[in-house]
């Protein structure tokens, strides 16, 4: 029957529940820390509060996504780890951004650009590594988003705290249900010179957010974040497998951003409506990230776009930016991978 493909299509992909009990696990962290966020900012009076929720839900969410362990004890390291890594990104743009702003328009965002480098130099020492790298950046993206600065950092050491217990919790109660796909081995990618492959996917990263803030500046981008997003998150081993994360990234974005603006009327009328079905989408989102960027890609598009619309933003022009800004990133990343120092795996030994 029809309605069974989507069921076989799930079994195909995940056999065993394991990615749909992560998918599950990662709603259900940021759910907890949007609440224990709710709850601190009514019974505390904190600066920046109301930014608190969003802040520690941001961490713990993708703090979920990027661990991987298989046993409740690496895993709790792990999450612990990726937390801190967000609260050091966030605390290092918010302190650093007040600062930078007596300099000029646009140069606090430059801060963003130490981490787009971290983010690809972290990518090939292991998983931990990759993430905490990634939530170093993530942090960031929040933190410039929200528009933190030095009297907020502790908000943000309240949000890592929180992110860190209720990234914890349903990782504990899921406990062995889970069974993460094992990481592909790092490819044997021959670097330049001194460079080592390691550094010049840094470099890449981080010339693509370097054009980004230059094009804010000169243009003045909407939300500048979605094309810096789009053009580090893709770096990859080799020049072949960035450009493939570049196609993939673009046709996911490219479907999820018109699912999304089709729900903006829901999203006025029934918001619980447009929540829920980001929900699932996230879960989506998890079990299609191992083996299916294109699938992640557009079930993380659809579940921006109805969140923000969800939460009060109903400008088309705006939430569409997320397409057109994610073809910006897509083609500086395509540029980035392609003519600066582009990696190349080695042949194997005795090739011709």
């Amino acid at each position: 029957m029809a309605w069974r493909d989507p069921l076989d299509w799930l079994d195909r992909v995940d056999p065993g529940l394991h990615r749909r009990i992560k998918g599950l696990r990662l709603v259900t962290a940021y759910g907890i820390a949007a609440l224990m966020g709710a709850v601190y900012e009514q019974s505390h009076s904190l600066a920046g509060g109301a930014s608190l929720s969003f802040l520690a839900g941001g961490i713990a969410l993708w703090a979920s996504v990027s661990e991987g362990r298989s046993n409740r004890a690496d895993s709790s390291r792990d999450l612990v780890l990726l937390c801190l890594g967000g609260l050091l990104g966030a605390a290092f743009t918010a302190g650093l951004t007040p600062w930078l702003a007596r300099v000029g328009r646009g140069v606090p965002e430059l801060t963003l650009v130490a981490g787009a480098f971290l983010l690809g130099y972290a990518r090939r020492f292991g998983p931990t590594a990759a993430g905490c790298g990634s939530q170093f950046f993530i942090g960031q993206l929040l933190a410039y988003g929200l528009g933190l600065g030095s009297a907020d950092l502790p908000l943000v050491t309240v949000a890592g705290l929180m992110a860190a217990v209720a990234s914890l919790v349903p990782r504990l109660l899921s406990g062995p249900a889970e069974k993460p796909v094992p990481p592909a081995p790092a490819r044997n990618v021959q670097g330049y010179g001194p460079m080592s492959p390691e550094f010049v996917m840094g470099l890449q990263a981080g010339a693509g957010a370097l054009l980004i803030v230059g094009l804010n500046v000169a243009f003045g981008l909407p939300e500048s974040v979605w094309a810096m997003a789009a053009c580090t998150f893709v770096v990859a081993s080799t020049a072949a497998d960035t450009i493939a994360r570049i196609r993939m990234r673009t046709i996911g974005t490219a479907i999820g951003v018109p699912l999304g603006l089709a729900f903006l009327p829901v999203a006025e009328h029934a918001p619980l409506v447009v929540w829920a079905a980001a929900a699932i989408a996230m879960i989506v989102y998890a079990i299609a990230m191992p083996a299916r960027y294109d699938i992640a890609s557009g079930a993380f598009a659809f579940t921006l776009v109805v969140t923000l619309a969800a939460s009060g933003e109903h400008s088309v022009a705006l939430l569409s930016a997320r397409l057109w800004e994610t073809l910006v990133g897509g083609a500086l990343g395509l540029a980035a991978a392609s003519w600066l120092f582009p990696l190349r795996e080695r042949p194997p030994p005795g090739a011709g």
